[in-house]
């Protein structure tokens, strides 16, 4: 799971800067993923959530979102209702063995989504099923 900040507009540091902290992962826009690929025409600002040891489902990583605390959610509100940024939540969730339970739904407490509220986040649900 990690929080993304996309930009057309702000460069990652300028999203830093707005939101009070670096981020874990960034793009800028103009570069490039190999020398031959078209340049970047949007910034991407991502800040991962990391469990402590648990399964890493949704709902374990929950307290990590809400220990960033309301300031910062507040912060990610005012750059998603301004036209420079998109907020999003992104849950990934591998299925490699459909029949056991801990590999299968998503479950989002009432706190995350109201924090999710309070910052103006969508949320983005990849799920990649591997089957043999």
């Amino acid at each position: 799971m990690y929080l993304r900040v996309v930009s057309e507009s702000l460069q990652p540091q300028e999203i830093s800067t707005r939101l009070g902290c670096e981020a874990d992962e960034a793009t800028a826009i103009g570069s490039r993923r190999h020398p031959q690929s078209p340049p970047r025409k949007h910034a991407t600002w991502i800040r991962h959530v990391r469990g402590r040891g648990e399964s890493g489902r949704p709902e374990d990583l929950e307290p990590t979102i809400l220990a960033w605390g309301p300031e910062f959610a507040v912060a990610l509100g005012r750059l998603a209702d301004s036209p420079d940024a998109a907020v999003s939540l992104v849950v990934v969730q591998e299925i490699t063995d459909p029949e056991d339970p801990q590999q299968k739904g998503i479950f989002l407490g009432a706190d995350l989504l109201a924090w999710l509220a309070r910052a103006g986040a969508s949320l983005d649900i990849d799920q990649y099923v591997y089957l043999d």
